[in-house]
């Protein structure tokens, strides 16, 4: 049996994980520990350890690490305590893992990879090597690769990047997205079911938003949401279903705008904390397109034959499909975008993260390490 441990600190990252999680619970060769921290374990994001628990996982381990705060002296602060309360974890648990999974780019990841390191912890990252040249986790996604000792990359390109990081070509994967499993394993809603459950009639034209700050100019982030939300109370025509952005740097400043739409709305603009995957993908099914600047768009939504707006350098860096439309924070490009998409709803090319079978081939190459 080999023990395999999952460091999950968001709502984002547990949703591409869902497939893997599914795959080593099932597989009796693995001993699967669930390690949640971040976000997962604060009430002002949901609360979201709850999501794992539903969804019939075990969680092995809390660690319990944010601020409430989301200023750079916070970010930075909390930084330093996860990295102060994962150098006692594995100091505790150095030896319990054959290997443990790290996702993506975040900084309470770095800081929990960054602590394992003195203890030769075998780190196994996804999606390294893309670029995000719009925030500052661009940073701590290529750390996190060098701290690693197995990258399973989303595509080709991704895992030159890696070899070139690493000066190595060894241990490198290229299995796809693995979120894009879930397009093949999760149940979704019908029109009808998410009416229910979440008062949003999907037989309207709907927007799905999802917009994080861009660290990498934090000074920016009014003016941007302020654009965003002239756009939102424009398109009259549209419902419009927002789902609130992570703890970075100013996301209380993009949280608290858009918490202000509603209101000027007539209840047509609605904000969610966590939608969870199986909600989420379901509104991305149904959706007319997808506003913001989320890897979702870049990854998941061409999968969906969905176009996307995609707003500002968050994204900038990432290998695209045709789907994307890139802009400038700005309501009068928005809107003519809105125009084109509209003359051609539906986008017919191909997604290039998709391979399949990201989950089963990553247990194959586990078991073969």
């Amino acid at each position: 049996m080999k023990r395999i441990a999952i460091l999950t600190s968001s709502r984002a990252d547990y949703g591409i994980y869902l497939p893997l999680l599914k795959a080593l619970k099932q597989d009796p060769f693995f001993e699967l520990k669930i390690i949640a921290f971040g976000t997962h374990l604060s009430p002002f994001h949901g609360y979201t350890i709850n999501q794992i628990l539903n969804d019939g996982f075990e969680v092995s381990y809390q660690i319990e690490s944010m601020l409430a705060g989301d200023s750079p002296n916070a970010i930075s602060t909390a930084m330093a305590l996860t990295s102060l309360k994962f150098a006692d974890f594995w100091k505790d648990h150095q030896y319990d893992f054959d290997l443990v999974f790290c996702l993506g780019d975040r900084y309470e990841m770095f800081a929990a990879v960054t602590a394992g390191i003195p203890f030769n912890i075998q780190f196994a990252h996804l999606h390294g090597g893309e670029k995000t040249l719009g925030a500052i986790d661009n940073i701590f996604r290529h750390a996190i690769t060098l701290a690693s000792k197995y990258h399973f990359v989303s595509c080709k390109e991704h895992g030159e990047r890696v070899a070139e990081l690493t000066e190595s070509k060894e241990n490198i994967y290229d299995i796809g997205a693995l979120s894009l499993d879930n397009l093949n394993s999760l149940i979704l809603l019908s029109k009808d079911d998410f009416l229910s459950r979440l008062g949003i009639d999907l037989n309207q034209p709907t927007i799905l938003v999802t917009i994080h700050p861009e660290t990498v100019t934090p000074a920016m982030n009014r003016i941007y949401v302020g654009e965003l939300a002239k756009a939102l109370l424009e398109l009259k025509n549209y419902q419009v279903l927002i789902t609130l952005p992570n703890a970075d740097t100013n996301g209380t400043l993009i949280r608290n705008r858009l918490l202000q739409l509603p209101e000027h709305s007539g209840n047509r603009i609605h904000c969610f904390e966590n939608l969870g995957s199986q909600a989420y993908f379901t509104a991305l099914k149904f959706c007319s397109f997808l506003l913001g600047n989320t890897s979702s768009g870049i990854i998941e939504a061409a999968s969906f034959r969905k176009w996307v707006i995609n707003l500002g350098y968050r994204q900038k860096g990432r290998k695209q499909s045709q789907n994307i439309f890139n802009m400038p924070f700005n309501k009068t490009m928005i809107m003519q975008s809105v125009s084109e998409i509209e003359n051609n709803p539906v986008y017919t090319g191909k997604n290039i993260y998709y391979k399949g079978n990201a989950a089963k081939n990553i247990c194959f190459i586990l078991k073969n390490i």
